[in-house]
């Protein structure tokens, strides 16, 4: 069923903290249809002219929610997270409701697992991740940093000083340092896909990918 939902279906989000709040203004700018839900009557406010429709009620109610059509919708969004005991109770009636794709927000490793077993699609980790990102990119090198499930890891960086000047097979990046290097950015220009034959300079930006632990001892090449 998830297969069949069009890639503009109208979104549905309820909790307008700050990553519901963000949630729902990128929809918006990515031309997404949103309902917005929340408790907050000010929040509502705010929103009701950033998003298509912005609405006060208590998503832990069910009535309410099919007073403001939840069961039309294809995806929902559970971005409540200071209450475990609503987030929970929200899921519950999304999954009840029989909506096709939940995304729901946890604090926690125990939050995250209720939430699946209750049935939720897509659990996210938004401190959790955040976290994690940010550990990798401290380190100076890395400017962005996107890891994946598999332990797969797709990054943003810039170059270590054993691969400047030389064509990326002869530096070696993929038979001694087990990463391949997708793309390069030279200075005023766009991004290029990489090559064999690709030289990266002192003044390049290049997208590396591999897993985690290849690309933080590739990272930390003197």
């Amino acid at each position: 069923m998830v297969d069949k939902i069009r890639h503009d279906a109208p979104v549905l989000v309820i909790g307008l903290g700050r990553f519901g709040a963000a949630t729902a203004g990128q929809l918006d700018r990515l031309g997404r249809e949103v309902l917005a839900v929340d408790t907050d009557e000010a929040l509502v406010q705010k929103w009701s002219e950033r998003v298509t429709h912005a609405v006060v009620a208590d998503a832990k109610n069910m009535d309410a929610l099919k007073q403001i059509g939840a069961q039309d919708f294809s995806i929902a969004v559970c971005a409540v997270g200071s209450s475990i005991e609503a987030s929970v109770l929200i899921t519950a009636n999304l999954v009840d409701l029989k909506i096709p794709q939940i995304w729901a927000k946890a604090i926690s490793a125990s939050h995250g697992k209720i939430l699946q077993r209750i049935g939720a699609n897509h659990v996210i980790y938004p401190e959790r991740e955040a976290g994690e990102r940010t550990a990798h990119l401290v380190s100076g090198r890395m400017l962005d940093f996107i890891e994946f499930d598999d332990d797969f890891a797709l990054v943003k960086m810039y170059p270590p000083k054993p691969i400047r000047g030389k064509n990326l097979t002869e530096s070696g990046v993929r038979s001694k340092h087990r990463v391949t290097v997708v793309g390069v950015k030279s200075p005023g220009k766009p991004f290029t896909y990489a090559t064999e034959n690709t030289v990266v300079s002192n003044h390049d930006l290049i997208i590396v990918s591999g897993t985690e632990g290849d690309i933080e001892k590739f990272a930390s090449l003197e």
